[in-house]
């Protein structure tokens, strides 16, 4: 059974998560107004991936015997001024996601928490991940700058993305 401030702090997490889909599907739709459909599409497929982090966290605390409180999800911003904005946006928010994830390692490893602190490790490395590809993406739409035919490339080159890239 997890502690208290545990249970509070995963189910924080899993709102987290499910906030970060939502993000993600509304750049995803921005992208389909703006005509983008690649980068709609990487978007898409990035939201359904923080829907599958959020639903592990969701099955954790249910397999420690504690309960999943799920609470309002926050709207996201949905306009943007560029495609380079909305990268941005995604590396700062991957980034913010990551010291969520360290502060619940935190948490696990000063209340002696040592299965979820194992539990969360697969959080840490996949957050390195994260911040890895929102870093490269970020890099290649700065790269393109203002060209319409290297967003063009980008955009064609990020919708050949599967969902388990």
């Amino acid at each position: 059974m997890l502690s208290e401030k545990m249970e509070k702090a995963l189910n924080d997490q899993i709102n987290a998560e499910f906030y970060s889909a939502y993000l993600y599907l509304s750049m995803s739709a921005y992208f389909e107004e703006i005509e983008y459909p690649g980068f709609a599409h990487w978007m898409k497929l990035q939201s359904k991936e923080e829907e599958d982090h959020g639903a592990k966290l969701y099955e954790y605390v249910i397999s420690r015997g504690n309960n999943v409180s799920l609470e309002s999800i926050e709207k996201p911003q949905d306009k943007w001024d560029s495609v380079e904005a909305v990268f941005t946006h995604v590396l700062e928010h991957e980034q913010l996601v990551t010291s969520l994830i360290n502060d619940l390692v935190e948490l696990a490893i000063s209340t002696k928490d040592y299965a979820t602190n194992q539990f969360l490790q697969w959080y840490v490395a996949e957050q390195v991940e994260e911040e890895e590809n929102a870093r490269d993406n970020l890099g290649k739409i700065k790269r393109a700058g203002d060209s319409k035919d290297l967003l063009f490339l980008l955009d064609n080159e990020l919708g050949t993305r599967r969902e388990e890239d």
